[in-house]
């Protein structure tokens, strides 16, 4: 799980042994992942194994972040789609307008 915590924690993962919970803080809701040993990684888009999730990670520059996401264990996929370290798909999307910018942090 340390690939996908690394991959998913921004900034601030709170890991307990069996879950892994982002969030901007420690007092912050965010995202938790509970682990699964043994759990086939995601083949997307091959449907050997079916994804079993999908995140739109809304971002101010795609192209920016797609360079950077590898770093931190995500594969790129096709386009602006990417696969976390345990096969997962998501997508790199440009802030829409209604969502308010980003703090900067």
């Amino acid at each position: 799980m340390r690939s996908g915590r690394r991959c998913w924690a921004s900034p601030s993962p709170n890991d307990d042994g069996d879950f892994v919970a982002v969030s901007a803080d420690r007092e912050t809701s965010g995202l938790a992942f509970q682990r699964a040993p043994g759990h086939p990684r995601a083949t997307w888009p091959d449907p050997s194994v079916p994804q079993q999730m999908h995140l739109d990670v809304m971002v101010e520059d795609v192209a920016a972040v797609g360079v950077r996401v590898p770093e931190v264990g995500a594969r790129h996929l096709q386009g602006d789609v990417y696969a976390d370290p345990a096969g997962h798909p998501f997508c790199l999307i440009r802030r829409p307008g209604w969502a308010p910018p980003f703090a900067a942090g």
